[in-house]
């Protein structure tokens, strides 16, 4: 046999014994016409989509776990999912622009990098950032109503900075958590908690309202914590509780004396972070020539 032909069946082995590539996936998405992350019978998901676009392209139905489950009409820029593949040998940015040939555009896989073959999306994330939006008075904007909660206002945004201050820190927020979790615990630790008023074009109505954006980031977060912690805020900027409320609601460790679930469409994940030993060295695969 010559040397070539020693090399190519060398190569073959190799391949053939090669375990199985994990990937790491930061996605966005326009939640809108979605029923959330997870998969469901009969309704569209974030993940059936990617699960499809995979098979697609690599030929294997691979579970792809996301590192939260998303509610319906819930958005993200920076979702983060893992998933191996046996049979992928190109490069990480060929499988990027392969899967947003076949994934709806609504849906676009922004980065695929190689992670170490353990790497999983939920067990090993080290913090979020989601930020929720509003539009207080004006009329609806056709063009972002799908991103904003529309209040009728006003909405006093100095009170509900003031009650977040009880809300930062690591603490027990029960209160924030929507019945049916089961989570271990509900101790979080809120690193970052912002209220910001934002530029921004309306219609060109004489009044086009005021542009809110609350920015909330933690080492984890419960069911539905960051849409009832809104909800609760706004109870206090519409005036309807005082802002030491808010840390009387977290002391009661009971999500029936918090305010109302802020709609889901208002809601964008930002980030989720990780460590850098997550990843390999190096995105692209070695190759035999």
């Amino acid at each position: 046999m010559s040397s070539a032909e020693t090399a190519t069946a060398d190569c073959k082995q190799a391949g053939a014994a090669a375990d199985s590539r994990t990937f790491k996936l930061t996605v966005a998405y326009d939640g809108t016409r979605y029923a959330g992350w997870q998969v469901q019978p009969k309704r569209e998901t974030i993940q059936a989509a990617l699960e499809r676009a995979i098979a697609q392209v690599c030929r294997e139905r691979v579970r792809v776990t996301g590192s939260g489950r998303t509610d319906s009409g819930v958005h993200a820029i920076g979702q983060v999912a893992s998933f191996s593949l046996t049979a992928w040998r190109a490069g990480a940015a060929d499988l990027t622009r392969a899967l947003n040939s076949k994934l709806p555009a609504d849906i676009s896989v922004r980065q695929t990098e190689d992670a170490v073959a353990d790497f999983h999306a939920i067990r090993d994330a080290i913090g979020k950032r989601y930020r929720y939006q509003l539009r207080v008075g004006g009329n609806r904007d056709a063009f972002d109503y799908r991103y904003r909660w529309h209040l009728a206002g006003p909405i006093d945004l100095d009170a509900m900075r003031q009650a977040a201050a009880a809300i930062r820190g690591r603490q027990d927020f029960a209160s924030f958590q929507a019945a049916g979790s089961d989570r271990k615990t509900t101790v979080r630790d809120i690193r970052d908690l912002v209220l910001s008023e934002q530029d921004g074009v309306g219609q060109g109505e004489e009044s086009p309202g005021r542009l809110l954006a609350i920015e909330v980031e933690a080492d984890g977060f419960l069911y539905n914590m960051v849409r009832n912690i809104v909800g609760t805020l706004v109870e206090v900027g519409r005036g309807k509780r005082s802002p030491d409320w808010v840390g009387e609601v977290i002391a009661a460790r009971d999500r029936r004396v918090g305010g109302p679930t802020a709609p889901g469409h208002g809601l964008c994940l930002l980030s989720v972070d990780y460590p850098p030993e997550v990843l390999l060295s190096s995105s692209e695969p070695s190759r035999c020539e």
